[in-house]
């Protein structure tokens, strides 16, 4: 079963996920936030397996207490998908600094939800597709140098595929090798570039502009 905290200061809204997520056969709510202290309070207390947390709520930020829960230094991270009305560029970058493992949009709907809570438990991340293709498209900030941090050939195909949002069944299909061996690159990949994630793979990659 998967254990899912919701922090939101919208009670409708935290009814509206409850809803989402109990209908789902393998996910259960273990606890509901109203405010960033209560959120990284419970998180830390009951250790879902996901928290959806919101940006902008009293007490504690959302981006705050996101770094609280999982962001560098974090010992024993927990896993956090950010789900909000607000897309800023700076939210965003944030989120993605501070280790989030997705960021939705509070309007993509119930299966974007389920989907990305599921990415979650399985160590990927999920982001709405119109984030991703702004981050694409509309990154303002210099490119840095196009080193490739050791990357092999493979592994580099293996990145842009991330940066784009596939996941592991996809990018095996894209290349032509098993799901097994995708996760072997990435594994490298993490290694080679001390990243946690695949979220924190694809900044990498939309900051030196290999996704076209």
């Amino acid at each position: 079963m998967i254990r899912v905290l919701i922090a939101d200061d919208q009670a409708m809204v935290r009814t509206g996920f409850g809803m989402i997520i109990g209908a789902q056969s393998d996910m259960a709510v273990v606890g509901e936030a109203a405010d960033g202290v209560q959120a990284v309070e419970l998180a830390r207390r009951l250790r879902p397996d996901v928290v959806l947390l919101d940006i902008r709520m009293p007490r504690l930020d959302g981006l705050e207490a996101l770094r609280l829960l999982a962001g560098p230094g974090v010992a024993d991270p927990i896993r956090v998908v950010v789900v909000t009305t607000f897309d800023l560029d700076e939210y965003v970058h944030t989120a993605l600094a501070n280790g989030a493992c997705g960021f939705l949009l509070k309007d993509s709907g119930p299966a974007l939800l389920v989907e990305a809570v599921r990415a979650a438990v399985s160590g990927d991340a999920l982001i709405s597709p119109s984030i991703t293709v702004r981050l694409l498209e509309h990154l303002s900030s210099p490119a840095p140098a196009r080193d490739d941090s050791g990357l092999s050939p493979r592994e580099l195909d293996v990145v842009k595929l991330v940066a784009r949002g596939l996941t592991n069944a996809e990018i095996a299909t894209q290349l032509f090798i098993a799901v097994g061996t995708v996760k072997t690159h990435l594994a490298s990949v993490q290694m080679k570039l001390k990243a946690r994630n695949r979220v924190e793979i694809a900044a990498w990659a939309w900051e030196r502009r290999l996704v076209g």
